[in-house]
């Protein structure tokens, strides 16, 4: 008597995770709503737009420009004094003094 209920529950327990990812291939994306605020998957959303090979290469030649040695940047860049900007922070005092109008 007791066989059939446990053969049922484990027949139960074995097929719902089957059931929860039967349909990976549908790929459809998750849109999140907190407090009427919508906030959609846009990993998701680029995935199914399509991996576009000339768009990958594109993105690796942005990144490759972006990372330019650190002797060919520009001294703001760097965090090194300009004359604009020291000129901006002494005022009508550069080259006059050593005291800067703006401190």
């Amino acid at each position: 008597m007791k066989l059939v209920p446990t053969l049922a529950s484990l027949l139960l327990c074995t097929a719902l995770p089957l059931l929860a990812h039967a349909d990976n291939a549908a790929r459809t994306c998750t849109e999140v709503s907190v407090d009427g605020y919508k906030a959609p998957d846009y990993g998701c959303l680029s995935q199914q737009m399509g991996g576009d090979t000339d768009a990958t290469k594109a993105a690796k030649k942005n990144r490759e420009a972006q990372q330019i040695p650190i002797e060919k940047r520009p001294p703001n860049a760097v965090g090194l004094a300009t004359p604009a900007a020291t000129g901006v922070r002494m005022g009508n005092t550069f080259g006059n003094s050593v005291k800067p109008q703006r401190p």
